[in-house]
């Protein structure tokens, strides 16, 4: 019998409540939209949150203060930084195409909260438990290559054009590697359901058992979220920014939000599949799950302000020539593995 958890608990509550005042057949459809505010709200906190994280972790290994004038500690600083770009001037480029150019940044954050809804936060707390999990997660983020290449095309810039297509060519090529370190684990589960996973690690995280897998995973993430040494997509040291060459104010800042909420995702699914999930001794499951997260996210921000950016040809040679045949030797090994466990047992 699985354990009831906190957050179960609350959805329950909500729920009975909701029965009270609707009919049966508009409760489903209520707690779908709850659900789905529920994953905006955690999205644009994460945002918020994580680039004021991303100012201080940079100011630490810097020896600077980061953030310290706009509320205490600073705290404010990024949602005054929203304002500010807000009341900036909205500019299109002539002969953009109009509407692919509009929709490019909005449509980014749709993968993004798409994936949030197979997160297991915690025991029975996950918006949609579905048995091909892994499978939704990698489906539903590799569109996000699309609204970079729709900025790009639709900029009618050459310059945009070229980095929407590079930023094309370093997602695809990470995707491979990244879905085979995936493998390994969903073949020692048996299963592509999150809670599955996460039940299989009661005894020992998978870290433990897939030591090349969470390696490549962890590299190959870096470079699908587009950040350093990876950040082709926007080289801040060049004179043009890729696809987000002609974009200004708020539909510029909307592109690298959409970067911090895919930070908070791949490291959840880092968490979910490597580190244990919510499991962890006497804090609630929810407060582990978040702490190993916050991990994660320390950990790509600590790449991001350490290692030096990798020229483009540096990186397709990495991606194809290193850590393909790693995940493919991952695979192998874990294979063999598990029939010589079978025979055994």
């Amino acid at each position: 019998m699985q354990e009831v958890t906190g957050l179960y608990v609350i959805a329950e509550m909500l729920r009975d409540i909701l029965g009270h005042y609707l009919p049966a057949q508009y409760v489903d459809i209520s707690m779908s939209l709850i659900n789905i505010g529920v994953i905006f709200g955690i999205i644009s906190m994460t945002a918020v949150v994580l680039v004021y994280g991303e100012r201080k972790v940079s100011a630490f290994m810097q020896s600077r203060s980061g953030p310290n004038r706009v509320g205490p500690y600073g705290l404010l600083q990024t949602i005054a930084d929203m304002f500010k770009l807000m009341s900036k001037e909205d500019i299109m480029p002539a002969g953009a195409d109009k509407w692919m150019w509009i929709l490019a940044p909005m449509i980014l954050f749709i993968p993004a909260a798409a994936a949030y809804a197979v997160f297991p936060f915690d025991n029975q707390a996950v918006f949609a438990d579905l048995n091909i999990g892994i499978f939704y997660f990698i489906a539903v983020s590799s569109q996000a290559v699309l609204p970079f290449l729709m900025a790009g095309w639709a900029s009618n810039n050459k310059y945009a054009l070229i980095g929407g297509m590079r930023t094309v060519a370093q997602m695809l090529s990470y995707e491979v590697p990244m879905v085979l370190s995936i493998l390994g684990v969903v073949m020692m589960v048996g299963s592509m359901r999150m809670s599955d996973i996460v039940a299989a690690q009661q005894n020992v995280w998978f870290i433990v058992l897939q030591p090349i897998a969470f390696v490549v995973y962890v590299i190959t993430a870096t470079a699908e979220i587009n950040r350093a040494p990876f950040d082709l997509v926007e080289g801040e040291s060049e004179i043009v920014a890729g696809p987000f060459t002609e974009y200004t104010g708020m539909r510029f800042a909307l592109f690298f939000l959409a970067e911090y909420a895919n930070l908070f995702a791949v490291s959840a699914i880092a968490t979910t599949l490597f580190l244990g999930g919510w499991h962890g001794p006497w804090l609630p499951g929810w407060v582990w799950f978040f702490l190993k997260v916050a991990g994660m996210v320390f950990l790509f921000m600590w790449f991001r302000w350490t290692f030096p950016r990798l020229r483009i040809d540096q990186l397709m040679a990495l991606g194809w020539k290193v850590l393909l045949p790693l995940a493919l030797v991952n695979v192998v090994i874990t294979g063999v593995g598990m029939y010589i466990y079978q025979l055994l047992s």
